[in-house]
């Protein structure tokens, strides 16, 4: 709470503008009384990096995936939040940035533009084995 925006700025993925409304939010004494409430009541969160699962160690950290079409058993936001939670990202949309295509029933456009830049395609079952940290 006490933090300068320059310390604010040593944590990663922090930028100028979070580093900024995070001490602007500090500064107003309304939400400082919050937190010290919550704290009050029992609310703890881990202070420390090392109470935290290492970014590097989950599977799927630093890739970018698109879903498209029905996939067997996953509805799409529960594959999204799997893929979150293993360190991904979800996009939209394919482009040459994407590393991995999964895609179910009745995929379309997504899976050809995949097709047309070699993009990996995977099923529910190749997904869930990047999920668990193997080939897929």
């Amino acid at each position: 709470m006490d933090a300068s925006v320059e310390q604010l700025l040593e944590v990663n993925d922090v930028g100028p503008v979070v580093a900024q409304s995070i001490r602007t939010f500090f500064d107003q004494p309304h939400n400082r009384e919050v937190v010290e409430q919550l704290r009050a009541v029992g609310v703890q969160w881990d202070e420390h990096d090392g109470h935290r699962p290492d970014a590097a160690a989950l599977p799927l950290t630093g890739k970018t995936l698109v879903l498209t079409g029905t996939l067997p058993t996953l509805a799409r936001e529960e594959a999204k939040e799997l893929i979150e939670a293993a360190g991904g990202k979800v996009s939209g949309s394919v482009s040459k940035k994407t590393h991995y295509v999964v895609a179910g029933e009745e995929a379309g456009s997504k899976l050809d533009k995949a097709r047309e830049l070699g993009v990996p395609v995977l099923d529910e079952a190749g997904l869930r084995a990047l999920l668990e940290g193997g080939a897929a």
